[in-house]
């Protein structure tokens, strides 16, 4: 394990889509618009040909999708595609998958794709049958699953509503300056608390938005990645886990996010210490909190000191999110993990633009889903440095 990816696998390109209410772009169309931007963004060239296999991260399917989509969007019929899905993991994970097979060494150049398309049915996503059935129905949605969350944090560790809604204040102001951002909108502190409550003490800023959205990445052997840029970016490490709530357990904390840091830290052979930058599952803004705090940033209770210091603010030591996080930029499923990557990529290249931080050397990528009607979660990691 502790081998892993380290020097073995590399970024070289990265594209992706505005996020948003795109009605007017079908999944496909998407796909495109992100594949053709990470392969413009490929400094010395790529031909397309020389993509040897590609993953495709998407997790409700939009006409019966399989990894045909990325076919029909990209042309590249004659490889391997495969689909993954593994809840708000799902680009994380088929971006894990690509990386792995790259490192065994049974490809030289992949393709990573996520993508969703969340607004095609009326009333978005949520009013799709088959997910009424699945959650709704039981009375689990995810704004309460995680209200819940964080009424248990308040009570277990006496921190309050006010400080929860920084992480809110912190992401906002990030979005309002990331081009790819859904919600380019800054709120204050007083927007957050008098905001209309979705799920106490969750309210309308405390949560992200349904969108659509596309990303995409170029992933190589690290031994030719000079052969497309003379600034790759290279996965240092990874780590997956799965945790089931029905074993009872804490609910101010998710295991698996904890279980997948100590693998991708373990192979990458760092401590959050050296963690310069994060993009981190923001889904609502006490899933942050928590994840400061799972992932090693701070000590159980001690997240929300994080925020007060400046810590994690853009100009901090440690910027989290400077994307906007899900918050601002938005959350469509598939898309997610893979977007987060495309930011890390641009910012260790330091070609992150007006969220540029200042000269981060490694960075890391975090994502948690929830699954089987709220009874467990997955968490997925991972590590990318300048250097191998």
């Amino acid at each position: 394990m502790a081998e892993g990816l380290r020097g073995k696998a590399a970024i070289v390109g990265a594209g992706m889509i505005r996020f948003g209410e795109l009605y007017d772009r079908s999944l496909e169309d998407m796909i495109e618009g992100a594949y053709l931007n990470a392969l413009q963004s490929v400094d010395k060239g790529l031909d397309p040909q020389e993509i040897e296999a590609a993953w495709l991260g998407t997790v409700y399917p939009v006409g019966g999708n399989s990894g045909v989509v990325l076919g029909h969007a990209t042309g590249l019929f004659e490889i391997p595609i495969t689909r993954v899905e593994n809840a708000c993991a799902t680009g994380s994970d088929a971006f894990r998958q690509a990386c792995l097979a790259v490192a065994s060494g049974v490809y030289d150049l992949v393709l990573v794709v996520g993508a969703e398309k969340m607004h095609d049915e009326p009333g978005g996503l949520i009013q799709r049958a088959d997910v009424k059935k699945l959650w709704m129905g039981r009375g689990v949605t995810m704004p309460a699953f995680f209200g819940l969350r964080a009424t248990a944090y308040m009570e277990k560790y006496g921190i309050s509503r006010e400080q929860i809604a920084l992480v809110s204040v912190k992401n906002h102001k990030n979005g309002a300056r990331y081009p790819y951002a859904h919600l380019k909108v800054e709120c204050s502190l007083e927007d957050v608390l008098n905001a209309s409550y979705v799920s106490y003490p969750l309210g309308l800023y405390d949560c992200c938005p349904v969108t659509d959205g596309a990303a995409a990445l170029l992933v190589c052997s690290a031994k030719i990645a000079k052969r497309y840029t003379d600034d790759p970016v290279y996965v240092l490490g990874s780590g997956l886990a799965t945790e089931s709530f029905v074993r009872g357990g804490d609910l101010t904390s998710f295991p698996a996010t904890k279980r997948a840091a100590q693998q991708a830290y373990e192979m990458a052979g760092i401590t959050p210490e050296d963690v310069d930058v994060a993009e981190i599952h923001d889904c609502f803004s006490i899933t942050e909190l928590i994840s400061y705090e799972d992932l090693g940033f701070a000590e159980p209770g001690r997240g929300a000191r994080l925020l007060e210091e400046g810590i994690v603010e853009l100009e901090g030591e440690k910027p989290i999110n400077p994307s906007g996080g899900l918050l601002a930029k938005g959350h469509p499923l598939g898309a997610t993990g893979v977007a987060q990557l495309v930011e890390l990529y641009e910012q260790l290249r330091g070609e992150a633009g007006p969220v540029q931080v200042k000269d981060p050397e490694i960075a890391l990528q975090h994502n948690i889903g929830i699954g089987r009607f709220a009874t467990g979660s997955v968490g997925c990691v991972h590590i990318l440095g300048r250097e191998p």
